[in-house]
């Protein structure tokens, strides 16, 4: 039953299945692995049969959208009226929102149904979907390896075949990273192309929702629903949405200018991961693009200007969780007790530390120091690339610079927090990126990145299609047992 998502895109609509059954056939895969996995935080199937339901009146009367009928599980930090939204917390365990975020709305009028809700690191701060208040989620290729983080849980759902489309939120790499590691294609969008509202904050300026799906196509299909401006978001875009599909389907085929980074001779990567990039760069060769070095000077300071804006930001957004309006609160008698004690109790080890370092470099004294130079930084990102897309169309790299690790692997936290060195920097500067897939290592994915300018998403994604009609990377599945 379970087939790819232009197939059931079809067979819904010629009414060869129906939603229901095709939602019960994902329900069914979830039953047999979630345990395994622990992918998700909160699910249900009343509600995703009643969504099911819905939809197939739609498609019955004529009145349904492209994907209405398909489902789709949304990550934890993406407010839902259905299902509590906790960023995988303990200080919001059990929190349902009084509305939807504006990605979980649209996906709804397209007549999509909400599965549940997927895991992520706590607040969607970390690399390895191990500081989730609910447990450590697992890699559906190797069960004792990370899946990657932050949207891990959103990543390895769709892995396991939980669901065709998954979402997640994109800091510094937590769409593309996790992406990467469960073989998956994931964009994080053009800052602002998709609404930030709803979306329970870490870095206001870094953030943003984007897709996660088994190809580039079925990412275009979810971003010609979620994509698109949204008064309720200051920072949303006005541009004119452009059509996702309808740009994959009018391919016109065009050498294209590649840049690879000349710094990236100074990380140290796995043997295996410069193997496949070595591979995929001969890959595109072969379709006839250009491929020339560029100079990213500015790459060795992406992580160091990274931690102390992200953490800056997430200091002023996380000050709200105390006790007094939702939430956990912790017993106490005065009401400092109660602010103290509630988010010593509710917080988790990575959060207190990027709360106390985002307060340290915001403190009297140490702005200059800090953050107003890690902001000049973010300004000199922005300068060079305008300088390489002068003359180069897309930059391509490593996701990152390691396959999947073991859980345990990495302890220090300065070593997982420069996994993000080659993903940071689209966050830093808003350019999309998407992570796709390029090969393997035994059983472990290794995916590869490219970066395009603002609003060039839909050419990303034409990229990527076209790369995945000459290669079978996108098409091995996880052999769950």
């Amino acid at each position: 039953m379970i087939t790819n998502l232009t197939e059931q895109i079809e067979q819904l609509q010629s009414r060869q299945i129906s939603s229901k059954e095709l939602t019960l056939s994902y329900l069914e895969q979830i039953k047999k692995h979630e345990k395994t996995i622990n992918s998700l935080n909160h699910y249900s199937e009343s509600i995703a049969l009643k969504y099911a339901e819905e939809a197939d009146q739609l498609i019955s009367s004529g009145q349904n959208k492209t994907l209405t009928g398909v489902p789709i599980i949304h990550k934890d930090n993406l407010c839902t009226t259905d299902f509590p939204t906790t960023a995988s917390s303990k200080i919001l365990d059990g929190f349902i929102p009084p509305y939807n975020a504006f990605v979980v709305k649209k996906t709804i009028q397209e007549g999509m149904i909400c599965i549940g809700k997927a895991s992520c690191d706590e607040f969607a701060m970390g690399s390895t979907n191990e500081t989730s208040f609910y447990g450590k989620v697992c890699n559906p290729y190797e069960i004792n390896h990370i899946p990657g983080g932050s949207s891990g849980g959103s990543a390895a759902c769709v892995a396991a075949r939980f669901a065709p489309l998954a979402t997640g939120s994109d800091t510094g790499g937590s769409v593309r990273q996790p992406a990467s590691f469960c073989n998956l294609t994931g964009l994080k969008p053009t800052y602002g192309y998709v609404s930030r509202f709803g979306l329970i904050a870490f870095a206001s300026s870094l953030d943003q929702i984007g897709p996660m799906a088994q190809t580039a196509r079925d990412c275009a299909y979810l971003m010609d629903v979620i994509a698109g401006h949204d008064p309720m978001d200051s920072t949303s875009s006005t541009k004119a949405k452009q059509n996702f599909i309808e740009t994959l389907d009018n391919n016109k085929t065009k050498k294209l200018s590649i840049g690879i980074p000349k710094q990236l001779d100074e990380i140290d990567f796995d043997e295996s991961v410069m193997k496949t990039f070595d591979e995929t760069i001969e890959q595109f060769k072969k379709n006839g693009h250009d491929i020339k070095q560029v100079d990213l000077a500015m790459l060795k300071y992406a992580v160091p200007a990274y931690y102390v804006i992200a953490p800056a930001e997430a200091s002023s957004n996380l000050a709200r969780y105390n006790g007094a309006l939702y939430g956990y609160r912790a017993p106490s008698d005065t009401l400092d007790e109660m602010y103290k004690k509630t988010r010593s109790e509710g917080f988790g080890d990575e959060v207190k530390r990027r709360i106390l370092l985002g307060n340290f470099v915001l403190s009297k004294g140490f702005q200059g120091q800090y953050y107003e130079k890690a902001i000049n930084v973010k300004k000199h990102f922005t300068f060079e690339f305008s300088q390489i897309f002068e003359h180069t169309d897309f930059l391509l790299t490593p996701t990152t610079s390691l396959k999947p690790l073991e859980f345990g692997q990495f302890t220090d936290p300065i070593k997982l927090y420069a996994m993000d060195a080659l993903t940071i920097p689209a966050n830093l500067v808003g350019l999309p990126a998407v992570s796709f897939q390029a090969g393997f290592d035994g059983s472990l994915p290794i995916g590869m990145q490219l970066i395009g300018r603002h609003f060039s998403d839909p050419e990303l994604l034409r990229v990527v299609d076209n790369f995945q009609k000459e290669t079978n990377f996108h098409l091995q599945s996880a052999n769950l047992k």
